[in-house]
């Protein structure tokens, strides 16, 4: 075990491994990757090829910013903020569809180790997009507190899911700089290391 690996880091290494996934990753992928060989223009977007890097990452800024926003003001903004905490909870459900698209576009050309993780991050995220979704509808029915406390839980599964994608992005690379841009040579010098070359 390398010493920096923490139990919830063990834990995703075992998901890399888990071939169990190999049989949904192996259902959904060809048919992603075949959408994405047909509109080849479309597919440059969603890898964010125009940016020079990956676009899923600036994407799902959207929907986090406006769910987080919105927990915020049910548990500190008073009554009279109800209205924006379900403008914002709306607001992510609505912008949580560019997120997953760009996110399945660079699944699909990820690794096998990636596309395992990268299934079990697709499932929690429908599972906190399902809650945040029930959340809505609980406040447009008048059952405001229930409806606080299921977007609460939706938060906890967004984290989860959160940590497996930085795992991606930062463990496993993904999504493959070919999708997105070119790679850079590495040659940024830890801060340590700017210290010393400064003093």
């Amino acid at each position: 075990m390398s010493s920096d690996e923490s139990p919830a880091l063990r834990a995703v290494r075992r998901l890399e491994r888990a071939a169990g996934l190999d049989a949904a990753v192996d259902r959904v992928r060809p048919a992603v990757q075949s959408a994405l060989r047909a509109a080849p223009g479309v597919a440059r977007l969603l890898h964010g090829k125009p940016l020079g890097h990956a676009a899923h990452p600036i994407a799902t800024d959207a929907p986090i910013g406006f769910w987080v926003s919105a927990s915020v003001l049910d548990l500190a903004g008073g009554d009279d903020s109800h209205r924006a905490a379900d403008t914002l909870l709306g607001l992510g459900i609505l912008s949580a569809v560019p997120a997953s698209v760009t996110g399945l576009a660079d699944w699909a050309v990820s690794g096998r180790r990636t596309q395992r993780v990268g299934a079990v991050h697709a499932a929690l995220n429908t599972v906190a997009l399902g809650l945040y979704g029930g959340s809505w509808l609980l406040r447009r029915r008048g059952h405001r507190g229930l409806g606080v406390a299921v977007a609460l839980g939706a938060g906890g599964v967004l984290g989860a899911s959160g940590y497996l994608g930085g795992h991606m992005a930062s463990r496993l690379g993904a999504p493959p700089r070919s999708a997105s841009g070119p790679a850079e040579p590495a040659t940024d010098r830890p801060l340590g290391g700017l210290r010393a070359a400064g003093a």
